[in-house]
């Protein structure tokens, strides 16, 4: 029974509440717990039981109120004018804006142009105008990450070149979410859908991936992202494709933070590169180190390397004997206080609505508002429970566990020269 305030509830639900809080009154429980469990307050409890009393039942007769009829309303002539207004020939095209001021033009005032609004939805006139589709409302991409190659983000970014101005060359990235690292990468002179699909291609091999492999790949809305030769060959390999809201930048922030690291890592060439050989020779110098030695602040600074292959564990254990040594040599120096937390990440969330994705995690999202917790399940497959407090852990769960086999491919940094497609 438990939702916003000021929530219509049934004779039915009422009479059942009563009962149930009765019961476990006589049973030794205060009428004030009771009622808190069932999500309501002690004061709408005496309420009902006091109009059950009087009236034989407690009645929210809020819906069958007789209301008086408010003294600026329309009377039933005005609409038919309005309505007969609106579809005179010469205000065929006109909004109601236009039709207003009109009016006023020729010394005529009928009502506001939130009163037309109003009077031609309420008689199914009001319709979206214009060639262009109608504005749909785009719900936010949400996927969650407990393993390394569950859920993929890439995107393309402009690196300088310096011998021509105005001309670039383009770095395609593709990384993990769960475990930050770079998966594959290429510097190419343009996007195209076709370098986009060779990319996939050799990330899917040199991570030794099965054919249908559960596997979400998110992106933004750019043209090599939607392009047929794209998605057909995600297809092929049984990835899911995963977009951006339009227009919204950050639903893709995992990929913009890596070209962030990208253009504000020290020996960057930031005046330009001079052929598309020495793009490819730093990149290749970059990723080695940030797969490698990169300490990430998002995985509570393991390598991507570490999280991804599982070693982040063993390296848990060194730094937690390294402290706990520390802190028995010198215990006045902790004042009681327990070393910091040294556990690897074990959830990520891919835009966590309303932050719960991150506050909870999948296992946790069962805590989650009512409001949330449907949002997250619309990427799961699963079927919507039919009451908020069963959702349980399963049912949250973003994708099925799926069967990881880690190989070592090519230069182990995602470039795979020239390969075999499948």
């Amino acid at each position: 029974m438990g939702g916003v305030r000021g929530r219509l509830v049934s004779a039915s639900d009422r009479e059942e509440g009563l009962t149930l809080i009765d019961e476990a009154n006589r049973n030794g429980c205060s009428i004030l717990q009771a009622a808190e469990l069932l999500g309501i307050s002690e004061r709408t409890y005496w309420r009902w039981h006091s109009q059950q009393k009087t009236f034989g039942k407690s009645e929210d007769k809020r819906q069958t109120a007789t209301r008086p009829i408010p003294v600026n309303k329309l009377t039933e002539a005005d609409e038919k004018e309005i309505l007969e207004i609106v579809n005179r020939p010469e205000f065929a095209n006109d909004p109601p804006n236009q039709i207003v001021i009109k009016l006023a033009d020729t010394g005529r005032y009928i009502a506001s142009e939130r009163t037309f609004y109003r009077v031609l939805k309420r008689n199914a006139q009001l319709k979206h105008r214009g060639r262009m589709k109608k504005r749909k409302k785009r719900v936010i991409s949400t996927h969650v990450a407990k393993a390394p190659n569950q859920v993929w983000v890439w995107d393309i970014t402009y690196l300088p070149f310096s011998p021509v101005k105005g001309m670039f060359l383009y770095l395609y990235m593709i990384s993990d979410i769960f475990s930050r690292k770079i998966i594959a990468w290429e510097v190419w002179p343009s996007q195209t859908a076709e370098n986009a699909a060779e990319l996939v291609q050799r990330a899917v091999f040199a991570e030794n991936l099965p054919l249908h492999p559960q596997l979400i790949l998110h992106s933004d809305n750019g043209a090599p992202m939607k392009a047929f030769t794209f998605l057909a060959k995600l297809q092929e390999l049984g990835i899911t494709p995963s977009y951006s809201r339009p227009r919204v930048s950050n639903d893709n922030a995992y990929a913009e933070s890596l070209f962030r690291t990208v253009k504000y890592y020290p020996t960057y060439n930031s005046s330009g590169f001079v052929d598309i050989e020495d793009a490819r020779r730093w990149c290749h110098q970059f990723v080695v180190w940030y797969n490698n030695e990169h300490r990430h602040s998002g995985i509570n600074y393991y390598t991507p390397q570490q999280m991804h292959t599982g070693e982040c564990w063993n390296a848990m254990e060194i730094r937690r004997k390294a402290y706990e040594n520390a802190k028995n040599k010198h215990p006045e120096r902790w004042n009681g206080r327990n070393i910091k937390n040294l556990k690897p990440t074990t959830t990520v969330c891919l835009n966590p609505v309303n932050g719960y994705g991150k506050q909870y995690g999948v296992a946790g999202m069962h805590n989650a508002p009512p409001s949330v917790a449907p949002r997250l399940l619309e990427n799961t497959g699963q079927s919507k429970p039919s009451r908020p407090n069963e959702v349980s852990r399963e049912a949250v769960a973003l994708t099925a566990k799926m069967p990881v086999l880690y190989a070592p491919g090519g230069d182990g940094q995602g470039r795979m020269g020239k390969q075999p497609m499948f």
